[in-house]
């Protein structure tokens, strides 16, 4: 996709939220512009993130925000802005989120295929239990993906099946999962969506499936 991008002059961004915490990720080799990460994705704390981009590209953007620190000369005549990244850091930082941020990279890359092997098996096995369920269905089954599950209960919405797993002492994710733009393509109020990490066990998915089948009764 980027290669195709690229070949028309397009710029690219890559949100790479759901591939950080899970793969060794090559920046060079993807070939784009831009790649992003949010910090709870990889374990550690919310309300921060890692933006990558181009020297070149990143000197070329203005500031969108202004402060402290990110100025190299203030003036009544005019101001320059320091290189970046300086130049898009203006004020005082998350400076403790970017260090419990540090902490958890650094705990989670050296066991990420480890994990990625445990989450993908949990992954088939949660495959397999949620398509022993009448009237469920399963959104979305590439051949290659991480350790998430998309899927809908006919008679339910998903908002539903999210409080009723939650009374279930089961937490999942509800609603357009940031991709409305697809979900309307696909004709659909939105999905439940179950995440499963390194720390999920197979009597967990039992667990998911079980409270699904209930769910399923409840809604018939």
């Amino acid at each position: 996709m980027t290669r195709l991008a690229k070949a028309v002059g397009a710029t690219v961004l890559i949100d790479g939220c759901q591939a950080a915490a899970h793969f060794r990720v090559d920046v060079p080799a993807l070939g784009c512009d831009f790649y992003a990460f949010s910090g709870h994705k990889t374990f550690g704390p919310t309300g921060i993130g890692v933006l990558w981009g181009r020297p070149e590209l990143l000197d070329a953007l203005p500031p969108y925000q202004f402060g402290g620190d990110m100025i190299r000369k203030v003036d009544f005549a005019g101001t320059t802005y320091r290189e970046a990244p300086e130049r898009f850091e203006a004020g005082t930082p998350d400076i403790s989120g970017a260090i419990a941020l540090g902490v958890a990279l650094e705990y989670v890359m050296p066991i990420q295929a480890a994990a990625h092997a445990h989450e993908q098996t949990l992954l088939a096995a949660a495959t397999a239990r949620l398509k022993s369920i009448p009237g469920l269905t399963i959104v979305g089954e590439a051949s290659e993906k991480v350790a998430v599950i998309s899927f809908l209960i006919e008679g339910g919405h998903p908002h539903d099946i999210g409080t009723l797993l939650d009374a279930d002492g089961i937490a999942i994710r509800t609603g357009h999962h940031c991709c409305m733009p697809l979900m309307k393509h696909l004709g659909l109020p939105g999905t439940a969506r179950a995440s499963f990490a390194f720390y999920n066990t197979l009597e967990e998915v039992e667990r998911l499936g079980a409270s699904l089948e209930k769910i399923r009764r409840m809604m018939a």
